[in-house]
């Protein structure tokens, strides 16, 4: 089997992965890109003893974490696309589980690490998403029962919902009443109209973090044009929506603290 046929079905999804963990999706394309110059240079350094999924993302982490590949050096970034390891390896285990769906035994066989040692990184990733601060939220999405759903999640976990907008329309006026420090996106409204505008509307008067709904993420993972850096697949699990919301602010927060020392 030819190492595209083998890679292939996963390669969206550790974009996901990639930019979940970097909070950019450049950076996190460029980690992906390495993972992948690193295959073409080396077919072996992908194992052929585990499944290929899980071997394609052990793969990309040991580049994430620099760590040695087959008694390698792990390959070297383009200055642009380095990036300082702002996701502590907790949350990797966290969203190995959360968001891409990897059993614990399987996110820790990616992670190289023994199952108690995997199971103290969850602990520590529930310690540290529990000290997160509390923000205020706006939900764009236009299928009633998402739209409570999603309402019921983000409270749960003691966020705000300061509107739910149903159209790019909507979500502009909510914005001009009240800024949010999170904003939650379907992809297709109620009027035919985009998701994606309505953040890139947003966006153009102030920062802040997105993290966009869709049944079809593929679609939006290729990698060939300015793309969502958080998504989250339709039908979501609220443990899926919690590690997303979770990075998201993590990230926010530490743009926040580097803007407040400068």
């Amino acid at each position: 089997m030819s190492i595209t046929d083998l890679i292939g079905p996963h390669l969206p999804y550790l974009r996901r992965f990639a930019r979940a963990l970097s909070g950019s999706q450049d950076s996190g394309d460029a980690y992906v890109v390495a993972t992948l110059e690193t295959l073409v240079a080396d077919r072996q350094a992908l194992r052929t003893d585990i499944d290929p999924k899980l071997a394609f993302y052990q793969l990309f982490l040991s580049i994430w974490n620099g760590a040695p590949i087959n008694g390698k050096a792990p390959i070297r970034l383009e200055p642009d696309a380095k990036l300082e390891h702002l996701t502590p390896r907790s949350r990797q285990a966290f969203l190995l589980t959360s968001v891409e769906g990897f059993s614990h035994a399987n996110a820790a066989t990616v992670m190289g690490v023994d199952p108690p040692a995997f199971e103290a990184l969850i602990d520590q990733a529930a310690r540290e998403i529990a000290e997160q601060v509390a923000t205020e939220v706006l939900i764009i999405e236009d299928e009633p029962i998402i739209a409570m759903d999603l309402e019921a999640l983000v409270e749960g976990l003691g966020h705000t919902v300061t509107d739910v907008a149903r159209t790019r329309a909507e979500a502009v006026k909510a914005v001009a009443r009240a800024r949010p420090g999170l904003v939650l996106a379907d992809i297709q409204l109620a009027d035919g109209s985009s998701g994606l505008d309505a953040v890139n509307d947003i966006l153009g008067d102030f920062t802040v973090p997105v993290i966009f709904i869709t049944a079809y993420p593929e679609r939006l993972l290729t990698g060939a044009k300015p793309e969502p850096t958080f998504l989250i697949t339709k039908p979501f699990q609220a443990n899926t929506l919690k590690a997303v919301i979770s990075q998201a602010l993590f990230f926010d927060q530490k743009s926040s603290r580097i803007v407040d020392a400068a």
